[in-house]
């Protein structure tokens, strides 16, 4: 199975499945150096951990992140960090009755055609728990970003049609749905229990923004870093869509609008609205990042659905087991990783891009 890296000056590689023994990922290239301890990537992991709410699926899992290689003395050494965080609360049988049968919304059959062969507890490696790997890399690249100046934070902007009006950065971590606004949230709250008691589930949209970046760092043509970091969120498997900036919105504007003016204040060059979001022709341009993710709804729902079994059988399938009634609040932390990772790898990709760079860092 190819496709399981990501990035290039650093990048890492998940591995593992829902049910099997543990998940993990080995991140290559990362720079010596960087103090590191488990604490530092627990505190993501416990993040998107299940069983934190009723919100959430029941799945009891402690998500413990254990570091096999790469530290050493509390330092990272160069050499490839491997994490791993063991499964512990596997129920299998839970997917007995549907081990031949092709769920609606999953990637059950994707995986049927590719392979000739499926992992269908709990969806082997297209199950969320594969994001594991992804929040511990990204827990890491957003301590050195942070060194660096970079803050990456991520919240629920949305859930159905319900939508963040006033921003309280404090607010996110207060509710269960990671909205950093306390109205919306008990609206979002009330919405979500409306879906349960429906057998149904909800989606929804994560924004992320991202500060300090300098202007200068991405590639121009195939590597823009609004293309990297699409990539990135398009691969966390429940995200449908990606904007940047204003986005689709950008498409009813008129271009003395969307155009952002340029100042000189205080001896820098600064922009005086930001609808690109940060970047223009793939390129940052020391404004904030801002990116949207479209989350779509959890497909496994507890109403009776129809669908067709490997031996073509037409059948009606009911799912049971553990399941979220929406992603969206665990996904915030997965697409605040998968930022970080792609701005860390840009940003040490961006020291040799010049010589007067590589000059500054020999010249002793």
């Amino acid at each position: 199975m190819a496709g399981s890296t990501f990035g290039n000056r650093i990048s890492i590689t998940t591995w593992g499945e829902s049910h099997g023994a543990a998940l993990g990922v080995v991140i290559d290239g990362f720079p010596a150096g960087l103090k590191l301890c488990e604490e530092d990537i627990q505190v993501y992991l416990d993040r998107r951990k299940p069983g934190q709410s009723k919100f959430t699926t029941a799945r009891a899992e402690g998500d413990k992140v254990e570091i096999l290689s790469g530290v050493f003395e509390g330092h990272t050494t160069g050499t490839p960090i491997s994490l791993m965080v063991r499964n512990l609360d596997q129920h299998s049988k839970d997917y007995g009755d549907i081990a031949t049968t092709f769920r609606p919304g999953h990637a059950d059959y994707g995986f049927y055609e590719k392979f000739g062969r499926r992992d269908y507890r709990g969806g082997g490696r297209s199950s969320g728990r594969e994001t594991i790997g992804r929040v511990a890399a990204g827990a890491i690249c957003a301590k050195l970003l942070r060194e660096l100046g970079v803050e990456v934070f991520a919240y629920t902007k949305s859930i159905g049609d319900i939508r963040v009006s006033e921003f309280e950065l404090g607010e996110r971590d207060l509710n269960p749905l990671a909205m950093p606004d306390s109205l919306a949230a008990k609206e979002a709250q009330e919405y979500l229990e409306a879906c349960m008691l429906n057998k149904d589930s909800a989606g929804g949209v994560i924004e992320c923004v991202i500060t300090g970046v300098p202007a200068g760092i991405g590639e121009p043509v195939f590597d823009k870093l609004d293309a990297k970091i699409a990539q990135a969120l398009v691969s966390i498997g429940a995200v449908k869509g990606v904007e940047i900036g204003d986005g689709f919105e950008a498409s009813k504007s008129v271009g003395s609008i969307n155009n952002d003016a340029f100042e000189m204040v205080d001896g820098r060059i600064v922009k005086t609205t930001n609808h690109s979001g940060g970047i223009l022709g793939g390129i940052s341009d020391g404004d904030d990042i801002i990116v949207r993710a479209a989350i779509k709804p959890t497909p496994s729902i507890s109403q009776v659905q129809h669908t067709v079994n490997e031996n073509g059988e037409n059948v009606d399938i009911e799912i049971h087991g553990r399941h979220d009634p929406v992603v969206v609040p665990r996904a915030v932390v997965v697409v605040e990783a998968m930022c970080a990772i792609t701005i860390c790898d840009a940003m040490l990709s961006h020291m040799t891009d010049r010589v007067d760079y590589i000059k500054e860092f020999y010249k002793n």
